[in-house]
């Protein structure tokens, strides 16, 4: 089962997928297109060009799992960001807010203590 964590790393693809694409097609964007090993564990989330289809695909140890959802009404949105990378690393927090079409721009966080990992 696939759960959305602070465990996880998250990577968004940035271009339009087709989401005809199985396992091994999304492997091979993961390889070739992210520069990353699809056995890493990570998340990997890709959108159709009308952004009404997500897909995650994930290694789960023993095999890999997609979570594949279309949207009846609405689009997914991305977080806007200034860089020309192919891909983006989102939070858990931010996937679970473009799963359930909250406007990002929209959200404000309170401030917390956060533990600096030096």
């Amino acid at each position: 089962m696939l759960s959305i964590s602070p465990a996880y790393r998250y990577h968004l693809y940035r271009k339009a997928t087709d989401m005809r694409n199985g396992f091994d097609g999304l492997c091979g964007l993961i390889t070739n297109e992210f520069m990353q090993n699809p056995l890493s564990g990570d998340v990997f989330i890709f959108l159709n060009k009308r952004k009404n289809l997500i897909k995650l695909l994930a290694w789960q140890g023993d095999g890999f799992a997609i979570y594949y959802k279309r949207l009846e009404k609405g689009t997914y949105e991305l977080p806007s960001v200034n860089s020309s990378s192919v891909s983006i690393e989102i939070s858990s927090q931010q996937l679970l807010l473009i799963s359930e079409g909250i406007r990002l721009s929209s959200v404000r966080k309170r401030v917390r203590y956060q533990r600096n990992l030096v």
